[in-house]
């Protein structure tokens, strides 16, 4: 398949991730608003697939994208990538990347071994997250990109956006409800189609971007900041959730286990999908905070009632709750779609309070 200009793809997000704020990034616009110092930038501190930041963006802003996923600082880094940015000079352009890649020989690696039906063979037990095709095909390409790097033929943005378009194209044709939590018993029409990668329209507009993948706790922002959190706020842990996105991003091979070939992941276990802890983690990342404005995106499915969440935070600043809209809730099997639900979204703007302000309010 040869890919040319008017090819170009908008981006599109191409698997269902849970909480994604893709339908609410208009209605949040009005609350971030411009710049208002040279110096602040848009920390989205759990920046998932980067709908969000990506609005930022267009107002103005420089942003810090932040979240323990690496593919999730990928996939919401690309987003944001402009022509300028990735020249991809070493290999003949981005187009003429995206052909390489998709006529690369398969190879027989990690991803077939473990998460095709070739995994039957080798540890017995039958996964069909992807077909052996694709599965092959996906090593193949992330072993080519992986060479490309450590060679030096394509920059950090450029491998970024690659691993980025691998990631889209894997999950076209993943064997899967909605999350990488289990596969499908029997194969789709979709996941019996062929991989193919394809290049998405970049911006014209360079954006100042900086990705990291820390705990958010460590996050050392300025009251110039505007933050924007987005925590996990239901039972889901992200990191089990998207594991092969995970290691396609990472490159790595890890020792997985069970009948969905978990990686591990529990040292990324966070204390926003327990009920118990969800509140005082919560309030207290906001309390640590050193930026003056912090919007808090959160649900009405959260393990925390929005009142008690208001209430705890009123004791760290201005806190003022905004009805945002009701989107239809997460269906990952029959039952869930049956139910036919939706969930009210709000965005909780907190103002911190001044060192003076906060004992009044506390005395």
């Amino acid at each position: 398949m040869v890919l040319v200009a008017n090819e170009l793809k908008e981006t599109i997000l191409t698997f269902r991730y849970i909480g994604s704020k893709a339908r609410l990034s208009e209605y949040l616009k009005e609350f971030i608003g411009a710049p208002v110092s040279p110096s602040g930038r848009f920390v989205d501190a759990f920046c998932g697939t980067g709908a969000v930041a990506e609005v930022a963006a267009k107002l103005g802003w420089p942003i810090w994208l932040n979240d323990h996923l690496v593919s999730a600082g990928i996939v919401a880094a690309a987003r944001l990538i402009s022509k300028d940015q990735v020249k991809f000079e070493a290999t003949g352009g981005y187009l003429k990347t995206i052909k390489i890649l998709n006529e690369l020989e398969p190879v027989k690696g990690y991803i077939w071994r473990e998460y095709s039906p070739a995994s039957s063979e080798y540890i017995g037990i039958e996964r069909r997250y992807f077909t052996e095709v694709n599965a092959a095909q996906i090593d193949a390409i992330r072993t080519q990109i992986g060479k490309w790097k450590v060679a030096g033929d394509i920059t950090n943005m450029e491998e970024r956006l690659l691993i980025a378009e691998l990631l889209s194209a894997t999950n076209r044709v993943a064997n899967i409800a909605g999350t990488y939590g289990c596969f499908l018993a029997t194969w789709t029409r979709q996941s019996e189609s062929t991989l193919m990668m394809t290049a998405r329209k970049l911006n014209s507009k360079k954006t100042d971007i900086i990705t990291t993948n820390d705990n958010v706790a460590d996050l050392i922002v300025s009251p110039d900041d505007l933050v924007y959190l987005d925590p996990p706020y239901t039972k889901r842990q992200y990191a089990s959730y998207y594991h092969i996105l995970e290691t396609i991003s990472i490159g790595d091979e890890p020792e997985v286990e069970g009948v969905a070939g978990l990686r591990p992941w529990r040292d990324k276990a966070s204390d926003f999908c327990y009920k118990t802890r969800a509140l005082v983690a919560l309030s207290d990342l906001i309390r640590s905070l050193n930026a003056k404005r912090i919007l808090l995106s959160y649900s009405a499915e959260g393990h925390i009632p929005i009142d008690d969440l208001h209430n705890k935070l009123a004791q760290i600043g201005n806190v003022k709750t905004h009805p945002l809209t009701d989107v239809g809730r997460y269906r990952p099997n029959k039952a869930a779609c049956a139910a036919n639900s939706s969930v009210s979204e709000y965005l909780i703007e907190i103002v911190k309070l001044t060192i003076s302000d906060a004992r009044e309010v506390n005395s």
